[in-house]
């Protein structure tokens, strides 16, 4: 739920046409753990934004097997949408840690960061002049505090704890149709 708000917030606030949710086929910050299989994450995604006009599904990330990058994500947007002002919406520990991301400059270079607050993060100078170009490439907008993690959501359904109103109705009954995360 925590997704779904901030991304209708940045749409809102940053007057986006369209939110394109983009699993990743292989997340390079999880290699080496254990994850869904990409067919039960991508139906998640789908049942998690059916009915909101402005929130659309991309398997643009799934075309490969190698790790995936949010640079080479963003600069394969830029060629599909070439007249498009794209940006890329994360919480404000992703900023924090954007320097340490692969290739920051060519993330910057395609899209905009939206970045939202997140509980115990404080955006400060120092984390906006990490990078050059990085202060004019953030745009900051305003999404309810919540903090609502995967990891708490996964260790609740591993624990065959509730998970109701964490997740869409749609997506907690997946999960529970599908043994996942047990």
């Amino acid at each position: 739920m925590g997704h779904l708000i901030m991304a209708e917030r940045a749409a809102d606030e940053l007057r986006l046409d369209r939110v394109l949710f983009v699993p990743a086929q292989t997340p390079p910050h999880k290699l080496g753990h254990l994850i869904l299989p990409v067919h039960h994450r991508v139906a998640m995604v789908q049942l998690a934004i059916q009915g909101n006009d402005r929130f659309a599904f991309s398997d643009l990330d799934l075309r490969s097997g190698t790790p995936s990058y949010t640079s080479e994500l963003l600069a394969s947007t830029h060629e599909l949408y070439p007249q498009a002002d794209l940006f890329f919406i994360a919480g404000a520990d992703s900023l924090r840690d954007f320097p340490t991301w692969h290739e920051p400059e060519t993330i910057l270079a395609h899209a905009t960061l939206a970045v939202s607050h997140r509980p115990g993060i404080v955006i400060d100078d120092a984390m906006l002049d990490a990078l050059p170009e990085l202060r004019s490439r953030v745009a900051l907008f305003n999404s309810p505090l919540i903090e609502i993690s995967s990891s708490d959501i996964r260790d609740l359904a591993t624990d065959g704890r509730s998970i109701r109103y964490l997740v869409p109705e749609s997506v907690d009954a997946y999960i529970r149709n599908n043994h996942l995360y047990r």
